[in-house]
């Protein structure tokens, strides 16, 4: 009996055999699966940071927006990732960055979690050289506390805390090196010169370095997936949503208290963060669109203490790119 079975057991299993091997190949892992994103497996490409076809309307139109505002100095880029559409407007002018800068810091150091360099939940002691005033809540804590890693750069995004910066561009090797990094990965306008808040505006990034960062990440050029989906959970926990979420939603032409809400029924989500020290303001966005394809945008504008119109014009430019990529229902 014992041999009966074991014949039959081995002539199924002989049977059986290709189409279990068949079986493998269709029906890859989820590691298999990131891997041939972008390959010929069938899934959307990652796609890279290639301006290839610009959308010369958009560019004109951005233009025109800006020129009406004659004392304000406006920046603008954008870049589907998926096919190479992009809209400029002087994207490569070092601008404020104001916290717009936090992105790429957040790059660098989900850099160093990569290779090891730090772990996830490593302390990083706060020093009086490091309190910054204005956003957040970590310059009310004593000097000598110490805050891991992990919530340092989710409060640096959260709620734009400035001490949670300075305590990452210290953990990063300080402002030298950080810039140093920078310029290595391409950010070639984007420096750190100060401590946050840095209200002068001497730390600075242009649009098309702070779209850039974003989508060094999003294409898995920087990154791994891992790292990659980190960055994205912290960038969705931003808390500002009234420049280019709030933009895009006009350009569709709603309006809401809460845009990333009323967006998702177009289809839309939105991964900003912003950036405000009165003189200057910035938005850069990763952008899901309705059709399953990927943006990057940037907007920096400079100009009068606490001048409504800068706000508004980052707004209407990405009104305008709504209208572009998605138009109105």
């Amino acid at each position: 009996m014992g041999v009966g079975l074991g014949v039959v057991a081995g002539t199924g299993l002989r049977l059986l055999a290709p189409h279990l091997a068949q079986g493998a190949s269709e029906a890859p892992g989820k590691d298999a699966a990131l891997a041939a994103r972008g390959k010929g497996s069938g899934s959307l490409p990652l796609g890279r940071f290639e301006p290839r076809n610009e959308l010369t309307a958009l560019s004109a139109r951005w233009r025109q927006l800006a020129a009406a505002q004659k004392d304000l100095k406006a920046t603008a880029f954008l870049l589907v990732l998926d096919d190479g559409r992009y809209a400029q407007l002087d994207a490569d002018l070092p601008m404020p960055a104001a916290s717009s800068i936090k992105t790429p810091i957040l790059l660098a150091g989900l850099e160093d979690l990569d290779s090891g360099k730090l772990r996830w939940n490593q302390p990083i002691q706060l020093t009086k050289e490091l309190v910054g005033g204005g956003a957040g809540w970590m310059a009310n804590k004593p000097v000598g506390t110490r805050f891991p890693f992990f919530e340092a750069a989710t409060e640096m995004i959260r709620v734009s805390d400035n001490s949670a910066t300075n305590l990452l561009i210290k953990q990063l090797g300080g402002k030298t090196t950080l810039n140093a990094r920078f310029q290595a990965i391409g950010l070639t306008a984007t420096v750190v010169n100060n401590w946050l808040p840095d209200l002068d505006g001497t730390n600075t990034t242009s649009a098309r370095d702070l779209a850039r960062s974003i989508a060094l990440v999003d294409t898995g050029e920087v990154l791994s997936p891992r790292a990659r989906d980190l960055f994205r959970e912290i960038m969705g926990t931003s808390r500002t949503n009234t420049l280019i979420p709030l933009g895009l939603l006009q350009g569709l032409g709603k309006d809401s208290a809460d845009p990333d809400s009323e967006l998702l029924s177009y289809g839309i989500t939105v991964y900003n963060k912003t950036g405000d020290i009165g003189i200057a303001y910035a938005d850069g966005a990763l952008i899901h669109l309705p059709n399953g394809q990927r943006a990057v945008a940037a907007f920096l504008v400079k100009g009068p203490f606490n001048d409504i119109r800068s706000t508004n014009l980052i707004r209407a430019m990405a009104g305008a790119t709504a209208q572009t990529l998605v138009g109105r229902r």
